[in-house]
């Protein structure tokens, strides 16, 4: 299970710990004093009953039961999240055929562990990949690894292992070391990610001085990690190493224990592709070492593209969160477009057009009162 490197962002910053815990202290102290001083010495002192933990509150609160509600990384050109670990979730809910919605939060909201992706199901939270396809594997009775063996299931697990505490790393490394070739190598729209109107120029300046150190866990976090402190060949060879590893477990078999894709190959494939969809015109040596030395893994990374999106060219073209939901009929879509511009029109509205338009209205409705009174004269001077 991958922990701080899980999806490229930040763990709660440790000065806004340090901040909150003094008050904590402080109240705890209080609460002792006046239990001593209610005790009156000898006496019992009556156990107080401890707060219930804060619930937990949903971003998406009209939610439809059984949807998975997916929070993630905006789409790129090139690959559908930046993070392998959001890639990894969605890729799991296509094989397992689980109903999910991608939420376009502009990249504003983390989970309560500070990390994306987070699922919300049923008005619940779920945070961390391997925890959010275990629970969701026992909720839809859908486990990629049924059919698998206890020895087989212990060399899954000590690979993912390998890929998420090590070779992740090797590409955190490159990302946080040179953050303008990854927006390149991706190309990657801050604008469009953020949600903002500042140029792109100017983002992707903030990105690489300030926002990039941040959310990309920075030199500090890999240095901390133990990659940081190698040498960029040194680095290169530990993916290399970890890449032949792989390449070898696979040999000929279209995936990694047979004909059926299984978890292992959901996170090979969610970290391959960070590596392998990288644009051609950027220098990655990791890549160029895949494409030449483990065509094995190329195949498997492309089976796997084929099985889970087959949607691929739309996503990256339209960079749409939700291309695989269904989509208004164009009638429905010209009729609510419609009918919203004709409630903006009425909003935009000044009270004063709105009294003429209302004056002439009682005028017509007066006209016409008084051509209905004419013709019932003119009827019953007919009549006498």
């Amino acid at each position: 299970m991958a922990t701080e490197v899980e999806n490229n962002v930040p763990a709660v910053d440790a000065k806004e710990i340090k901040e909150e815990a003094p008050a904590a202290d402080n109240k705890a102290e209080e609460a002792a004093v006046e239990k001593k001083e209610n005790a009156g010495g000898d006496a019992p002192v009556s156990k107080e009953k401890e707060p219930a933990p804060p619930k937990v509150v949903v971003h998406k609160s009209n939610y439809e039961k059984d949807i998975v509600y997916l929070y993630q990384f905006s789409r790129t050109p090139l690959l559908p999240s930046l993070s392998p670990y959001c890639l990894k979730v969605e890729s799991w809910l296509r094989l397992a055929g689980v109903k999910y919605e991608n939420v376009d939060h502009k990249m504003k909201y983390r989970s309560k562990k500070g990390q994306l992706p987070f699922i919300e199901l049923n008005g619940e939270e779920i945070a961390d990949s391997a925890i959010i396809i275990k629970e969701l594997s026992q909720k839809f009775g859908h486990d990629l690894d049924a059919a698998l063996t206890a020895e087989q299931r212990n060399l899954a697990h000590a690979t993912i292992s390998m890929i998420e505490n090590h070779l992740a790393w090797v590409v955190m490394w490159w990302r946080s070391k040179y953050p303008d070739q990854m927006l390149k190598g991706y190309k990657v729209n801050l604008q469009h990610a953020l949600g903002t109107r500042i140029p792109n120029g100017i983002l992707n300046f903030c990105f690489k001085f300030a926002i990039g150190r941040k959310w990309l866990q920075g030199s500090k976090k890999v240095k901390a990690q133990g990659m940081g402190v190698h040498s960029a060949e040194e680095v290169n060879e530990f993916g290399q190493e970890d890449l032949k590893v792989l390449s070898d477990m696979l040999a000929d078999k279209p995936f990694f224990f047979g004909d059926e894709p299984t978890n292992l190959d959901v996170v090979v494939f969610a970290h391959l592709a960070s590596i392998y969809f990288i644009d051609k015109e950027v220098q990655y040596s990791l890549r160029d070492f895949m494409t030449e030395s483990c065509p094995n893994l190329v195949g498997h990374v492309n089976r796997m593209k084929e099985r889970c999106f087959g949607d691929w060219d739309d996503i990256c073209t339209n960079l749409d969160l939700n291309s695989h939901l269904p989509k208004p009929a164009p009638e429905e879509t010209k009729e609510k477009e419609a009918a919203k511009d004709e409630k903006e029109g009425d909003k935009e509205k000044e009270p004063e057009e709105k009294d003429i338009e209302k004056e002439k209205a009682d005028e017509k409705e007066k006209d016409k009162l008084k051509e209905k009174e004419s013709e019932e004269n003119k009827e019953k001077e007919a009549a006498k």
